[in-house]
C-alpha cells in the first residue's frame, strides 16, 4: 500500500473515531424533550472529548499511523486539534448555560453534583494543559517539567471527563454504551501505557553506547553511538529518533534529533546537534561508554521516500544534519543524480560540518553554496539571507524533475518556502521538517 492510500485510510478511520460518540448519542434510548441547543452543546462536547482521547493515540509515536505524514506533521496537528477541542470543550458548557442561567451555579467547584464537578475539573486541567504548552518558555519550564505535567494533566482532563460523563448518564443509558465508551477511554490510556512503559522496555532490549562525542564548530557537535548485542538501526536518510541516555530508558528526559549518518552504515549512528538549551548544552560533555536508548526511527523528510531525479536542498543552521545524512548516503550508494546544497549560517566560523561537505563534492555530483549573513571581508560567495532573488540565482536551470528539501530556522523555513513558490516550485515538491514539537 503506497503511502496515499495508507494516509486516507488512517484519516477516514480517524474521522470515523472522532464521530463515533455522535452516532451512540442518537441510538436509542435517548433523553425525551431536550431542546436544539442543549443536544447541539452535548454533541459539542462529546467531539472535543472524543478528539482530546484520540490525541493519546497520536503522540504514541505509532509508526504505522505516523509514516504516510511524518511524525513532525503529526504533532503540528496534536497542537492546532487540541486547540480546537478545547474551543469545544468550553462551548459545550457556555451554550447551556446561556440557554438555562441557573446553571452558571454550577461553576461553584462545591455545589452542583459530582458530575457537574468532575466537568470543571476535566476543563481547567485541559485548560492548564494548553495554557503551560503556549507559554512554556516564558514561565520558565523547561522540557522535562513541561512534559511531566503535559502527560500528567492530559490524563487528568480525560479521566475527569468520562466520569462527567458517566455520571451524568443522559446518554449513557443502557449497559452496552456505558461498555463502549469505558473501552474507548481505555484505548486511548493504553497508548500512553505504550509510550511509557512498553517502549522503554523493548528499547532497554536494544541499548546502544555512546562512543564518540566530536566537536564540530561553535556549539555544534556529532554524538556516535554503537549498538550493544544487537545489529542497530535501519532508517532512511533524514529521519530521527528520540533519544535518551543513562542508565535506564525509564526517564522523562527524551529528545529528538536528526541522524547525520549515512543510513547505509546501520552499526554506528551519527547525530548533529547544536548545543541550544540545557539538555543539549551538557550532550557534549557526556563520557564515553555512556548507555544511550533510542526511540525510532521516525519522519517522512527523506529522499528515500520522495525519489526524484535530482534534488535541491536548503539548510540554515543545524537544519544541515538531515542534509548530511542524505548526500552521506549517496554517496555510499555511488548515487550520480545532480544535488544543489544551499547552505546559510551566520558565520564562516561556525558554518559546521563544511569540511566534510567539500570532500563529498568529491564523491558526488554536487553543487554548494554557501550563504553568510555575517561575511568576512575577503568572502566571495552569497551573503545575507536565502532570498527569492539568491535562489533565482542558484537554482539550476535544466528541466529534470527536482525535489526540494528546507530544513532549519522556522522563519527561514517560512521565508523560502514563499520564495520558491514565487519562483514557480509546486508546493508538493517543497518537503520541510520542524522540529518546533513543544
Amino acid at each position: 500500500m503506497n503511502r496515499f492510500m495508507a494516509g486516507t485510510l488512517w484519516i477516514l478511520l480517524y474521522l470515523v473515531v472522532v464521530l463515533a460518540p455522535l452516532f451512540l448519542m442518537m441510538v436509542s434510548p435517548t433523553p425525551p424533550g431536550r431542546s436544539f441547543w442543549v443536544e447541539f452543546s452535548v454533541a459539542l462536547g462529546f467531539v472535543g472529548l472524543t478528539q482530546i482521547g484520540v490525541q493519546f493515540l497520536l503522540i504514541a509515536r505509532y509508526r504505522r499511523i505516523t509514516a504516510p505524514y511524518g511524525i513532525d506533521i503529526i504533532l503540528q496537528y496534536h497542537r492546532q486539534i487540541a486547540l480546537m477541542a478545547l474551543v469545544l470543550l468550553l462551548a459545550h458548557p457556555a451554550i447551556l448555560m446561556i440557554y438555562n442561567p441557573a446553571l452558571l451555579e454550577l461553576l461553584n467547584p462545591f455545589g452542583g453534583t459530582w458530575a457537574s464537578r468532575f466537568g470543571l475539573a476535566s476543563t481547567v486541567a485541559l485548560v492548564l494543559l494548553v495554557v503551560l504548552s503556549l507559554f512554556r518558555q516564558q514561565l520558565g519550564l523547561n522540557y522535562e517539567r513541561w512534559r511531566l505535567t503535559h502527560t500528567l494533566l492530559g490524563i487528568a482532563a480525560l479521566v475527569f471527563a468520562h466520569a462527567h460523563v458517566s455520571l451524568a448518564g443522559e446518554y449513557l443509558n443502557t449497559f452496552w454504551k456505558q461498555v463502549l465508551w469505558k473501552v474507548f477511554g481505555a484505548a486511548m490510556l493504553s497508548s500512553l501505557v505504550y509510550l511509557r512503559l512498553i517502549k522503554p522496555a523493548l528499547q532497554q532490549r536494544k541499548r546502544y553506547r555512546v562512543v564518540e562525542v566530536k566537536e564540530e564548530r561553535v556549539d555544534n557537535f556529532t554524538l556516535a553511538l554503537e549498538p550493544v548485542g544487537h545489529q542497530g538501526l535501519r532508517f532512511a536518510p533524514g529521519q530521527f529518533a528520540w533519544l535518551k541516555l543513562g542508565k535506564t530508558p525509564y526517564t522523562i528526559a527524551e529528545h529528538p534529533f536528526s541522524f547525520s549518518s549515512s543510513a547505509e552504515s546501520a552499526g554506528r549512528l551519527e547525530f548533529g546537534i547544536k548545543a541550544l538549551g540545557d539538555f543539549t548544552r551538557n550532550l557534549k560533555n557526556v563520557p564515553v561508554g555512556t548507555d544511550a536508548y533510542l526511540d525510532g526511527p521516525h519522519g517522512a523528510f527523506s529522499i528515500d521516500l520522495i525519489p526524484a531525479a535530482g534534488y535541491v536542498l536548503i539548510a540554515g543552521g543545524i537544519g544541515i544534519t538531515p542534509m548530511l545524512s542524505f548526500l552521506k548516503t549517496m554517496a555510499d550508494r555511488e548515487d550520480v543524480r545532480p544535488v544543489l546544497l544551499i547552505y546559510g549560517d551566520k558565520r564562516w566560523e561556525s558554518m559546521a560540518y563544511r569540511e566534510e561537505l567539500d570532500a563529498l563534492t568529491e564523491r558526488l555530483n554536487l553543487k554548494i553554496v554557501y550563504v553568510l549573513e555575517q561575511p568576512p571581508e575577503d568572502w566571495r560567495g552569497e551573503t545575507g539571507f536565502i532570498t527569492t532573488e539568491l535562489l533565482a540565482r542558484n537554482l539550476p536551470q535544466e528541466k529534470i524533475k527536482r525535489e526540494f528539501f528546507v530544513c532549519g530556522p522556522p522563519v527561514m523555513m517560512d521565508a523560502v518556502q514563499q520564495a520558491l513558490i514565487e519562483l514557480g516550485v509546486p508546493l508538493e515538491h517543497i518537503h520541510t521538517e520542524r522540529f518546533s514539537l513543544v
